[in-house]
């Protein structure tokens, strides 16, 4: 049995001009699959969502979604999830607005497996938990930022490499590599939450100018180390 997924609004400008999806990871419990707002995959994708909010809260529309199961049910996968998540935003929002995927761990493996939508414009996959043929997925037109720790033990940073590198023959694909970070983002968890929201407001929104590491993404700089 599954249970209804939720959409959480961190920030509902009036005019918005993007919306970006915000998707926790976590993993599958026998005893209890319900998701919790208080687990700790869901509460640390709180900062980032706000680190996104921030980017532009006049123009960007950003909601957290609570995925109907923890871990991936092969029954009912976190990407139905997103596909209904996106189907309530073009409700409210219409089909025009494009749509940012940012997801951690589960999270980011359903954000990759959900870009095909034609409403997504971008991927941010922090430390995805993914196999490397998740990156057989046609993917053309968006752009893909894959942000993994080097000292993650639960999603094996080759893997996403693996990954990247598939999505690179559809897409256009940056690899950041972050020295020392392991997967629950806690250590350099700035870093992530920095490079989620610029990633995400250069990609979404008309008129930004990206600097620093996004900016080397965008223009085109496959492998990053920071």
């Amino acid at each position: 049995m599954t249970n209804s997924p939720r959409l959480i609004a961190v920030s509902e400008p009036r005019r918005a001009e993007a919306v970006v999806l915000v998707l926790h990871g976590g993993a599958s419990r026998r005893d209890d699959p319900r998701v919790s707002p208080t687990q700790l995959s869901v509460l640390r994708m709180i900062p980032i969502a706000k680190r996104i909010a921030k980017a532009d809260r006049r123009r960007l529309a950003v909601y957290r979604l609570l995925n109907s199961t923890r871990g991936w049910d092969t029954r009912h996968t976190p990407v139905d999830d997103v596909h209904w998540a996106i189907d309530q935003l073009r409700e409210g929002f219409g089909s025009d607005l494009p749509v940012g995927l940012v997801g951690h761990s589960l999270g980011g493996r359903a954000a990759i497996l959900a870009a095909e939508r034609p409403e997504v414009r971008s991927v941010v996959a922090l430390n995805p938990w993914v196999y490397p043929a998740d990156g057989d997925v046609d993917l053309s037109g968006r752009r893909v930022l894959v942000v993994h720790g080097t000292d993650d033990r639960i999603a094996p940073p080759d893997r996403s490499a693996a990954a990247a590198r598939s999505l690179s023959r559809t897409a256009q694909v940056s690899y950041v590599r972050v020295d020392g970070a392991k997967h629950a983002m806690l250590r350099r968890g700035r870093e992530f939450e920095r490079l989620a929201a610029d990633f995400s407001a250069a990609t979404l929104l008309e008129g930004r100018t990206p600097r620093g590491v996004v900016a080397r993404a965008l223009s085109g700089e496959a492998a990053i180390d920071v």
